[in-house]
């Protein structure tokens, strides 16, 4: 059955973020008929740009609820009639997050257990959280939130009783041109003629915001409940982005920042007697019984467990981007103008 949000109720935490934008410029375009639209964040100003982006004269269902993940009397308020929460909030700058850990505790930890209650008090039928590359094996705190975060979100499926709700997670890597990622930071460095690299042989995965919003969706439409979804992307080196931005460029080695991984990694070692693999993903099926089996989920998806040992690690990967794909990628997803 396809997915039809059109008379839907949603509500997008983090709603004014890169991933909200594209989010909710694709709900209008597939589902013209969606109920209700609610970005709920806590930027006064970056509401009101994005009211100018999106008119409530030309989109009558969105709303803007000003509001923190951390408020949970605010939090249930604005799930009031809600039928899918999309969580996207969270503070997600390494070096900000290990200079400030409390901060970034009670926005990823404690905020994703005010959206999980919000959902249970109000009649929330589905939940998908966004997660992160970080949280696998995490080896700073940002990483370590979201996968706390994600074992709230798993674990809530055995919270909702005989609730028709069910909880799910998306987790993928750094998205091309998202703001604080790389591709902007050496697009704005560029003209000064030296592209700073963190360690020469880095390697990250690479995901548009469209392929994010499409694993949304995903999950939206074929989530049982407890799953990860991981989509299968390609990996890129950190000097074949500085060569694709700036080939004229000289690239100084400036050290690996605090809580920084060399390669990225979304699915661990352990994570692999879990893996499910699908044609364009991989799930990561919760380790607690379900009212499903593991069986009954690959029988229904026509899938196969990955092998036992496997890793989704950005250096082992099997698909990489070249300079050029790169540049082609900043033309399709950041800056159409855009020349070497």
């Amino acid at each position: 059955m396809d997915l039809n949000l059109n008379h839907k109720s949603i509500l997008v935490t983090g709603g004014t973020g890169s991933f909200g934008k594209k989010f909710v410029q694709t709900i209008f375009e597939r589902f013209p008929d969606v109920k209700r639209l609610v970005i709920y964040s806590r930027d006064e100003l970056k509401q009101f740009e994005m009211a100018q982006l999106f008119p409530h004269s030309q989109y009558k269902a969105i709303r803007f609820f000003i509001g923190d993940v951390r408020d949970g009397e605010r939090m249930r308020r604005a799930c009031e009639g809600i039928d899918i929460i999309v969580h996207a909030a969270a503070l997600k700058q390494v070096p900000a997050a290990e200079y400030n850990p409390m901060e970034c505790i009670k926005t990823n930890i404690w905020g994703a257990e005010n959206v999980i209650n919000a959902a249970l008090d109000c009649g929330v039928k589905q939940v998908v959280a966004l997660s992160t590359d970080k949280a696998a094996a995490p080896i700073n705190l940002y990483g370590a939130t979201k996968l706390c975060s994600d074992k709230l979100f798993v674990a809530a499926n055995n919270m909702k009783g005989s609730r028709d709700l069910t909880f799910s997670v998306v987790r993928y890597g750094n998205v091309i041109g998202s703001r604080g990622s790389v591709v902007p930071f050496f697009l704005n460095k560029r003209q000064e003629g030296v592209l700073p690299i963190t360690h020469p042989d880095m390697t990250r995965f690479n995901i548009s915001l469209e392929e994010g919003v499409d694993l949304v969706l995903h999950a939206l439409q074929y989530s049982w409940g407890g799953e990860i979804y991981v989509p299968k992307i390609p990996s890129y080196k950190i000097t074949d982005v500085a060569e694709a931005i700036g080939p004229n460029c000289r690239q100084e080695i400036v050290g690996i920042r605090p809580g920084e991984k060399l390669h990225e990694e979304m699915i661990t070692e352990t994570d692999s007697y879990l893996t499910v693999e699908l044609d364009k993903y991989y799930v990561i099926l919760p380790s607690t019984p379900n009212k499903w089996t593991t069986e009954e989920f690959i029988q229904a998806f026509n899938g196969r467990m990955v092998e036992p040992g496997f890793r989704y690690n950005s250096q082992t990967n099997n698909v990489w981007l070249t300079p050029e794909q790169i540049r082609e990628q900043i033309r399709l997803h950041v800056d159409p103008n855009f020349t070497a």
